[in-house]
């Protein structure tokens, strides 16, 4: 049983990393066209990529869009989390379900419902609607985990620190946050690399300046090459580093 098991896992890992492993491989490829049969390996690539213009350009985009929406995300589900664990309000479930359903719903239907609204009120497709959006559905993200991460012990301490005479903000900055740091970091970690690979929501509300992931459709509309597979593998070791990062600062630590 136990060999059927490690066949079992091979079979699912095998699965699940075949995609990327030839994305990475033919990143290599000393070719026109990353298709077999292999000819290299070659870094040409990678240099044609990380001196593309355009490409670090809509680089430095993805991450300026990445780190403001997360932040801005992570401020508001902090607040709007001990708002609706320590204050008893009416139909307090029902706002906490109105603050998880973006969860529920496309990235499709969210993008176009604010390119509707944007365009209502005079807001032209830019990378700050495109900050707006990843707001709009990374907030449910760090919302629930603030919220699930709130226990009775940090209520105590918030109710001590009032006690001693703290202010809210001073019990916010000094008891709330320090308790919740693995929780909050988890949070903002995750809704970062949701912001940096997300591409329908940059895609309707950018135009001119656009994310990594739109500048990567672009290529792909004049076909397929290995500078391609070279930048998605680029956008993959940068996503696995910080789940890395991530795994070994603050899931650990909330482990312990």
């Amino acid at each position: 049983m136990r060999v059927l098991g490690w066949i079992y896992l091979a079979l699912a890992y095998g699965f699940i990393f075949l995609p990327v492993g030839a994305l990475v491989l033919f990143s290599f490829q000393d070719g026109r066209l990353p298709v077999p049969p292999f000819n290299g390996p070659t870094v040409k690539w990678y240099a044609d990529v990380l001196g593309d213009r355009d490409l670090m350009a809509a680089l430095v985009n993805s991450l300026m869009v990445a780190a403001a929406s997360s932040a801005v995300a992570l401020v508001l589900g902090f607040l709007a989390a001990q708002g609706l664990a320590r204050v008893a309000l009416p139909g307090s479930v029902v706002m906490r379900g109105l603050l998880i359903a973006p969860m529920t719903v496309s990235y499709l239907i969210i993008a176009l419902g604010l390119l509707s609204a944007f365009n209502h009120i005079g807001l032209r497709p830019s990378l700050m609607a495109a900050g707006i959006g990843h707001v709009v559905i990374n907030l449910p993200l760090c919302f629930a985990i603030l919220f699930a991460a709130m226990g009775a012990h940090q209520q105590n301490a918030e109710r001590a620190a009032r006690d001693l005479g703290a202010s809210e903000l001073r019990v916010l900055w000094h008891v709330s946050a320090p308790m919740l740091r693995p929780a909050l970091l988890a949070a903002f970690f995750l809704s970062f690399t949701f912001s940096w690979d997300e591409f329908i929501i940059a895609f309707l509300l950018t135009r001119f300046d656009v994310t990594l992931p739109v500048e990567i459709w672009s290529m792909l509309r004049s076909g397929l090459s290995p500078a391609t597979n070279a930048i998605g593998s680029l956008v993959f070791l940068v996503s696995v580093a910080l789940l890395v990062v991530l795994e070994f600062t603050v899931f650990r630590k909330v482990r312990k």
